[in-house]
């Protein structure tokens, strides 16, 4: 099969989201004026490594909107026993709903910025915005440099985190997830002298 996105591809739903897969979701939250804010994107992920930074991608609503004018947000990872709660967190609430008290999750404050984090996620990454994107069409993508480092104590095992303590969610496509459940070492190749 092949089709181009601008003549439709005649499926019943579009393969693209399934295609790129799996993807992190990133369960971000905010603080506004009106509230706290948690959401979560599967268009997300690191981009950068010195100095450490994120992006998540969508149309600008609150957890976006807010970012910008705080200047700050939070990156929560998705454990598998908090998918339900994730999903639930993915309603589209009244502007000034505390989705962490709608969707039942624990909040706690972060420590370099002024945002909430969800208490017991595996890790957190505390962000300042960065740049804002804009993308073809109405998604924006929102750079942060991540400024702070939560991780969950038993998550780590012999100084590293390891996903299969926590069982990290990934977004397949359609309404699909799966979990990481084992991880492989693979060492890269050394350089050809």
């Amino acid at each position: 099969m092949f089709y181009r996105p601008a003549d439709g591809h005649g499926l019943p739903h579009s393969p693209f989201s399934a295609i790129v897969s799996p993807r992190p979701i990133g369960w971000i939250s905010t603080r506004a004026a009106t509230g706290d804010n948690l959401a979560p994107y599967s268009f997300f992920n690191a981009v950068g490594y010195t100095p450490p930074q994120v992006m998540f991608a969508g149309d600008c609503r609150d957890s976006m909107v807010n970012a910008l004018d705080s200047g700050v947000f939070a990156v929560n990872i998705v454990a598998e026993a908090a998918l339900e709660a994730m999903n639930a967190t993915s309603a589209r609430f009244p502007r000034g709903t505390d989705e962490f008290l709608a969707a039942g999750v624990a909040k706690a404050e972060c420590r370099a910025i002024d945002c909430p984090r969800v208490a017991d996620a595996p890790a957190t990454l505390e962000c300042r915005v960065v740049k804002l994107v804009d993308l073809l069409g109405p998604e924006k993508v929102l750079i942060g440099e991540v400024v702070g480092v939560h991780i969950r104590d038993d998550c780590l095992v012999d100084g590293r985190l390891d996903p299969t303590r926590y069982a990290p969610a990934a977004r397949l496509g359609y309404h699909d997830y799966t979990f990481v459940r084992e991880r492989r070492e693979l060492r890269r190749p050394k350089d050809p002298a």
